[in-house]
């Protein structure tokens, strides 16, 4: 296990362009390259001042500082309790940390905040670990809700429902008989349904599997069995009523206040307009009332079911909603499914399973011509592909793009990446692809012990979640959670980034020790680097002069505790442009 207590940074190189080569081989996104100092030819009187704290300032230089002066919403000084004394007027309000650490404001770029939500609002089994606590819970919820004609909400573990996570309807007709039922698993890719939602949908024995999508039957009748995986849950989905503006809003205030909590202050969501979602409306919404409480990347919805004619729709969502803190500047395109159900796309078959190899959503080779024009639209493409067949898909296709486009520039990224072939590790330096790691999920939990590597075997096994291999390939690698999958908590996360063990006790053995990272890494992936995907480092992700003063507080310098201590941490203090979006200056 790694110990941050005694921690050394790795020498650093300063290139240039502003860039930061650690002499391992890592590569850093590129960074402002402004910093403060203990002087100013014409000092004004700041609005903030924060002094004694344990400032790490996530700049090129990894440099620490004691104090930071905050005035029209950025940083105006960083350094020393006594450069700062200048900067502090009448009318400034000063906190004094008493050592307490001092870190840019997280950024998560890949995270559902209108899904998870309205999944909160709902009937929600996020909290629930068994089949009869689901069962239990849906009936209470249905009992309170006798009005509602479907019962919608998720949030249910595929390893409750164990061989193989499939549900039952048969479980729900228990409970609910007379009113549709449909509940999203955790990870999004199942979705569990009763009878009656079957028969509104039309599903029978003869319904075929539509494309990108497996209905799960009984053996011996091929009747529908209720558990419907990828986009054959849109059979019963197109059925029940649409979210209101109002819920939306509804749910995406929750999922703001939740982020702010955590310390988050910008964030890419991961398919703003999915499902038939009105987040584009909700955020524009929020934005003009002053109520968007973090900086907003967009990643718009890219339908499967069509090809390049929906690109104009794209650019004119683009062009109308990117303004204030929101930017619809990213395309999402879902590549295939998970592990655990065996659709994530694999270039070799799962284990027990002949010619079973996933299935890619979109055919690679109209992948290529997908990605090749929205890249040439300045479009950031923001890919999920979990197998190593999904990776090497969307890969393929930015190499496609770059050899008819050139680099355009727009900071491509591939999340989830949970199983590579190792001869693609190297590929996301030589493309200029982020690497978009969720951290919490590297670990020996029965997600991978029961429902990953026994289908895998150990040679493939030996390269899941590899972050330490891709940090050493100068591949840039950024972070972010996916909620409501998992926690949206950064500090649960770089736990896990450092020690591969779960940050609860949940696990009793390192899952490939060999691919931890250190603390200055994690943190960068959740900062610089992330706002770098953000396409925000020139204004946010490290504490430098002028740039805005998006900040947090932490409770303990990170730095002097222990790897297995990080999730313990908490969140005092997050500022957005210098005024509190949680806790106050109190402290």
């Amino acid at each position: 296990m790694l110990n941050t207590h005694h921690f050394t940074p790795p020498r650093l190189v300063i290139l240039a362009i502003g860039c930061v080569i650690a002499v391992t081989g890592m590569r850093c996104a590129p960074r402002s390259d402004t910093q403060g100092a203990d002087a100013s030819a014409s000092v004004q009187a700041a609005d903030l001042v924060l002094r004694g704290g344990a400032i790490y300032t996530v700049d090129a230089k990894r440099s620490w500082a004691r104090a930071i002066a905050v005035r029209n919403g950025k940083i105006a000084y960083v350094g020393s309790d006594e450069g700062v004394k200048s900067h502090i007027g009448s009318g400034t309000k000063v906190i004094n940390l008493e050592d307490r650490m001092v870190l840019p404001g997280f950024q998560d770029i890949h995270i559902h905040p209108i899904y998870g939500g309205l999944q909160a609002l709902s009937c929600d089994l996020s909290a629930l670990e068994t089949q009869e606590q689901y069962v239990e819970a849906v009936a209470a919820y249905a009992a309170k809700h006798p009005d509602k004609p479907w019962i919608l909400g998720g949030g249910w573990s595929m390893s409750a429902f164990q061989p193989g996570g499939i549900t039952d309807r048969q479980l729900l007709d228990a409970v609910v008989p007379d009113r549709p039922v449909l509940l999203t698993s955790a990870d999004g890719h199942t979705s569990w349904v009763n009878s009656k939602a079957l028969e509104i949908a039309g599903i029978t024995r003869d319904t075929p599997d539509p494309a990108g999508g497996r209905i799960d039957r009984d053996p011996a009748t091929g009747e529908a069995i209720g558990s419907l995986q990828e986009f054959a849950g849109d059979l019963v989905r197109e059925h029940a009523p649409p979210y209101t503006l109002e819920a939306t809003v509804k749910g995406l205030k929750y999922a703001l206040d939740m982020v702010n909590r955590y310390g988050i202050t910008a964030f890419q969501d991961a398919g703003v307009d999915m499902e038939g979602l009105q987040g584009l409306d909700a955020y524009r919404q929020l934005d003009e009332s002053g109520e968007l409480t973090a900086r907003v990347v967009a990643s718009l919805w890219w339908d499967k079911s069509t090809g390049e004619e929906q690109v104009s729709a794209l650019l004119e969502k683009r062009e109308r909603y990117t303004k204030g803190r929101l930017s619809a500047t990213t395309v999402k395109i879902m590549q295939d499914g998970v592990m655990e159900n065996q659709t994530a796309a694999l270039l070799e078959p799962y284990v027990g399973k002949p010619g079973v190899t996933g299935f890619p959503m979109v055919d690679p080779q109209k992948l290529k011509q997908y990605v090749t024009r929205l890249d040439d639209e300045g479009f950031q493409i923001h890919f999920h592909a979990i197998g190593d067949g999904a990776i090497r898909q969307s890969l393929d296709a930015i190499e496609a793009a770059r050899k008819k486009n050139g680099n355009r520039g727009n900071r491509h990224h591939i999340s989830h990446i949970q199983l590579f072939h190792p001869a693609d590790i190297p590929r996301f330096r030589e493309l200029d692809v982020v690497a978009n790691f969720q951290p919490l999920w590297a670990l020996a939990d029965e997600y991978i012990t029961d429902m990953t590597i026994p289908f895998l075997g150990p040679e493939r096994s030996r390269w899941l979640y590899p972050i330490g291999s891709l940090v050493a390939s100068g591949a840039v690698v950024a972070f972010g959670s996916d909620w409501s999958v998992s926690t949206a908590n950064p500090l649960e996360e770089i736990e896990v980034a450092l020690t591969r063990m779960g940050p609860n006790g949940e696990t009793k053995e390192p899952l490939l020790p060999e691919e931890r990272i250190d603390l200055p890494t994690a943190l960068a992936a959740f900062t610089i680097n992330a706002a770098y995907v953000n396409s925000l480092e020139k204004e946010t992700g490290s504490i430098e002069v002028g740039k805005f003063a998006d900040l947090i507080v932490l409770d303990r310098n990170l730095f002097t505790i222990e790897p297995s201590e990080i999730s313990e941490s908490k969140v005092l203090l997050t500022l957005l442009e210098g005024e509190p979006m949680y806790g106050n200056l109190s402290l």
